[in-house]
């Protein structure tokens, strides 16, 4: 019995316990809601279903949250990645406007290299600012949070720059093997990003320098580069994320594009259980919360909820699952419910008896 109930313990105390489940949860709730909220079916050679319109559509977030998570194990956080989608997608868009032909796979693949060098550029000029001048990365990347979604308006000369391109409308719906193409790019991402971290020293740098800067310089870590380095690859996956985003509609729109995935992928990688603080990351926790997100968003468009409560029914259920996921909270809440122990009774003792 009490292995069990260790066993039981050691299940819920796991950091990907309670995301699971609230996730599950939901998946519940929006059978009960609508039966056929689980069936896939084939369509012209394809899976379509709500299951498969969720993988989609979290694609572009788990990109996003991928480097961000890289960023914030460090110790730093990028409020800029959404402008970098805007900007990047922008750019691939205003290229292929003006080709003759829009269809023509070297322009497309001309497009995508602009708008990632640009991106990795901004990628490197945040790195810059933390890394080499020391300002705070809240600040650093809010600069170009704001100035980037000026960039994009520019780019798109503040309209909807709209283009009718099949190579790249395929980034966003296109299919491979039945399933979207965004599914195999967001999982070829994360495998990449798992090779190098996780395969390699860099992963145990990154956490090293976020636990503790000074003392990983003082190591030989060169905590400068790596900070850098993570700045880089979070632009990078921000860009092919923005590609995904405008691909889907088959048009840029400089002011819309990528609004607020930072705060999803914010929210992403916190519900993952990685620290804001730095340290140790999760990238499987990370997927994990990104699929929960946008589970979350389905459900809520789904259940008929009005715009007006849709984004604080949201926010209540993460701040729900971001308290049952934190230790301190359950511990103090099982505290509480825990009955109170029995006095200890106190026998008393027998008189010393003195001789006469």
């Amino acid at each position: 019995m009490s292995s069990r109930r260790a066993g039981l313990r050691a299940l819920t105390t796991h950091r990907l316990f309670w995301p699971v489940a609230v996730l599950v949860v939901m998946l519940a709730a929006n059978t009960v809601y609508r039966p056929g909220f689980l069936s896939v079916q084939m369509r012209d050679g394809h899976l379509y279903g709500s299951l498969i319109d969720i993988l989609r559509l979290s694609a572009p977030l788990i990109l996003v949250a991928l480097g961000m998570t890289l960023v914030i194990a460090t110790g730093g956080i990028d409020l800029s990645v959404g402008s970098l989608c805007a900007i990047s997608g922008a750019i691939a868009c205003l290229y292929i406007s003006r080709q003759p032909d829009q269809n023509d796979l070297g322009g497309v693949l001309t497009a995508l290299a602009l708008g990632l060098g640009v991106a990795l550029v901004l990628g490197a000029w945040n790195g810059v600012l933390v890394a080499v001048i020391g300002i705070q990365p809240i600040i650093a990347t809010l600069i170009l949070m704001v100035a980037g979604r000026g960039l994009a308006q520019l780019i798109t000369e503040g309209q909807i720059l709209t283009i009718n391109s099949g190579p790249y409308k395929a980034i966003g719906v296109g299919h491979l093997l039945t399933l979207p193409l965004a599914i195999f790019l967001a999982l070829a991402a994360a495998t990449v990003v798992a090779a190098v971290t996780r395969r390699t020293a860099l992963g145990l740098m990154i956490e090293s320098v976020g636990g503790n800067a000074r003392a990983s310089r003082l190591a030989g870590i060169r905590s400068g580069r790596i900070t850098f380095l993570v700045y880089v690859i979070s632009a990078a996956c921000a860009a092919i994320a923005g590609f995904m985003m405008t691909a889907n509609v088959s048009s840029a729109d400089g002011n819309a594009a990528g609004l607020w995935v930072e705060l999803d992928a914010i929210l992403a990688v916190v519900i993952g259980g990685t620290s804001l603080a730095g340290g140790r990351f999760s990238l499987g926790g990370t997927i994990l919360g990104a699929l929960l997100i946008q589970t979350l968003t389905t459900t809520v468009y789904a259940m008929n909820i009005s715009p007006q409560t849709s984004l604080l029914f949201k926010a209540v259920v993460v701040i729900a699952v971001c308290l049952i996921q934190a230790p301190g909270f359950r511990a103090r809440f099982t505290r509480r419910r825990a009955p109170a122990a029995a006095p200890v009774p106190v026998t008393e003792q027998p008189k010393e008896q003195v001789p006469a």
